[in-house]
C-alpha cells in the first residue's frame, strides 16, 4: 500500500486526507492538531509546514512514497522542491511554478506575455506611494492587490468595498511595497480547479465561494465563509460555454507552464464578455476542495500515482450531486478572532441532518487545535459542514441543520447556498447578459 504524506492541518487538508485514506496509508504534518485528520491518518507530526527540513525528515521517517501539499505558504517555501530533492514525489508545484499564485505581479505579467485569454487590464508598482497615487487619480474603479500572499484577505475593490481615497490609504498603511492595480471586474465569481501533470488538464466541477464575512455579501474579505456546487460541472448562472471557456483558460495557462504538477485553481469573474481571471492559485481552494472531493468517484490516489509514474492522468468521474459547504468561525473573525477559546462540536447533529433530508452530511475540521483538555479555536476558521444531495436546496438544508453542531463562541454565514442567494446570482448574470 502507498504511503502518502499530506502537508497542512485545515479543512482543505482534512478533505484531501479523507479522499486518500481508503486507498493509502496517510500521514500528516501540520502546525495544529486537527481531530478529523488525526482520526484518518496513521500519524501526525506537529511542525511548521514551511519548515522544509522538518517536512523532509518526517517524509523519510514514514517512508513516504508521495506527498500532497495543501497550503500555499508551504509551496512558496519550496516544500515540493525539497521533497523532490529527497526523492519523494510531490503532487504540488515547485516554488517557481507556484509563483502563478504567490506573486500577483508575476501572474499578470506572465498572462500578458503568454496572451492568456481572460487577462484583465492591470498596472504593477514597486512603490506603495506610487500605487496609492495612481489609485487616487484613476477615473475607473479598480481592484487593489498586494503582490504577495495575504490569505485571501488582501484585496480591496473601489466602487464596491471602499472609495478611491480609502483604497489609497489602505495601500499606504498596509506595509506592502509591491502592488497590482487592475480593472474592476463586474459579474459573478466562480472557481474551476483542475488536476495537472505533464501538460494534461483534468477539470473538476465549478464552485462559487463566498469571501465576504457577513450575509448579503457584506463586510471584509475572509478566507471563505462557504461555497456551493451544482449537480454537474456548471453553476446555475453559467452556461456550458462559460465552463468550457474557463477550462480553455486553464489549458492555455498550463501550455505556458509545461512543468506544472498539482492542482491549478482558476478564480474567474463571469462578465458580460465571458470569464476573466481574478487570480490563479497553485493548490486546492479552501473551502472548494470540500465541494469537489466528496463527489469525486475516481480515487485521488490514482491521480497522484499517475502523475508520479508519468502516465496520462485519468479523467476524473463525479457524482451528479450538489454540495453546500458552510463554515463556523470564531467570534470576531476575520478582524479580531477569539483565538484560544474552548469550543464544542456535536458530531451527532451532523449525522442527524443527513438522515432528516435524505442526503449526506460531512464534517471537516479546520483551524482548530485538539488538546488533552478540549478543542480550541485559532485565529482562522474552525470547522465546515458540507451537505451533499441531488439538488442545491436539499444540500443547503442539510448544511444548515448540520451547523447546529456549533456550540457557543462560533459564528456562521447562514445565506450560503440558499435559494434566495442562488437566484440573485442567476438574476444578476441575466441582467448583465441583457
Amino acid at each position: 500500500m502507498e504511503t502518502v504524506l499530506v502537508i497542512g492541518g485545515g479543512g482543505r487538508e482534512h478533505a484531501i486526507v479523507r479522499a486518500l485514506a481508503p486507498d493509502a496509508e496517510v500521514y500528516a504534518l501540520a502546525s495544529n492538531r486537527n481531530p478529523g485528520i488525526d482520526a484518518l491518518t496513521e500519524g501526525v507530526e506537529i511542525a511548521d509546514g514551511t519548515d522544509t527540513d522538518a517536512v523532509v525528515a518526517y517524509a523519510a521517517e514514514i517512508g513516504a512514497d508521495a506527498a500532497v501539499v495543501g497550503p500555499e505558504s508551504a509551496l512558496a517555501a519550496g516544500v515540493a522542491d525539497a521533497l523532490a530533492e529527497a526523492g519523494v514525489f510531490t503532487f504540488g508545484p515547485t516554488a517557481e511554478a507556484a509563483r502563478i499564485e504567490t506573486d500577483k505581479a508575476y501572474q499578470r505579467e506572465f498572462m500578458a506575455e503568454n496572451e492568456i485569454p481572460g487577462t484583465p487590464g492591470f498596472e504593477t508598482f514597486d512603490s506603495a506611494a506610487a500605487a496609492a497615487d495612481y489609485v487616487e487619480e484613476v477615473d475607473e474603479d479598480v481592484a487593489v492587490k498586494p503582490t504577495g500572499l495575504t490569505g485571501g484577505k488582501g484585496v480591496r475593490v473601489t466602487g464596491d468595498q471602499v472609495s478611491h481615497a480609502e483604497a489609497a490609504d489602505y495601500v499606504r498603511e498596509s506595509g506592502h511595497d509591491e502592488w497590482v492595480i487592475e480593472e474592476r471586474l463586474v459579474g459573478e465569481e466562480f472557481t474551476v480547479q483542475a488536476f495537472v501533470a505533464d501538460g494534461v488538464v483534468r477539470p473538476t466541477p465549478a464552485v462559487q465561494d463566498h469571501k465576504r464575512a457577513y450575509e448579503g455579501d457584506e463586510g471584509p474579505n475572509t478566507g471563505g465563509m462557504g461555497s456551493y456546487s451544482d449537480a454537474g460541472p456548471m453553476l446555475p448562472f453559467m452556461t456550458r460555454g462559460d465552463y468550457h471557456d474557463a477550462v480553455e483558460i486553464l489549458s492555455a495557462t498550463v501550455d505556458a507552464l509545461p512543468e506544472y504538477t498539482g492542482v491549478l485553481y482558476g478564480q474567474f469573474m463571469l462578465t458580460s464578455e465571458g470569464p476573466k481571471v481574478v487570480e490563479f492559485n497553485a493548490r486546492f481552494g479552501d473551502p472548494e476542495a470540500m465541494n469537489v472531493l466528496p463527489v469525486m468517484r475516481t480515487p485521488l490516489l490514482d491521480i497522484v500515482t499517475a502523475a508520479r509514474e508519468g502516465d496520462r492522468l485519468p479523467e476524473p468521474a463525479f457524482d451528479n450531486r450538489a454540495t453546500v459547504c458552510k463554515y463556523a468561525v470564531p467570534a470576531g473573525y476575520p478582524t479580531g478572532p477569539d483565538s484560544g477559546a474552548e469550543i464544542t462540536v456535536d458530531e451527532s447533529t451532523v449525522e442527524a441532518a443527513a438522515e432528516a433530508h435524505g442526503g449526506d452530511a460531512l464534517l471537516f475540521y479546520a483551524s482548530v487545535d485538539a488538546r488533552d483538555e478540549g478543542l480550541f479555536t485559532t485565529t482562522s476558521r474552525s470547522f465546515a459542514v458540507v451537505g451533499v444531495a441531488d439538488d442545491i436546496p436539499t444540500a443547503e438544508a442539510i448544511a444548515a441543520d448540520a451547523l447546529d453542531a456549533a456550540g457557543e463562541g462560533l459564528r456562521v454565514r447562514e445565506d450560503v447556498g440558499t435559494e434566495e442567494l442562488v437566484q440573485s446570482r442567476i438574476d444578476h448574470m441575466a441582467s448583465l447578459r441583457d
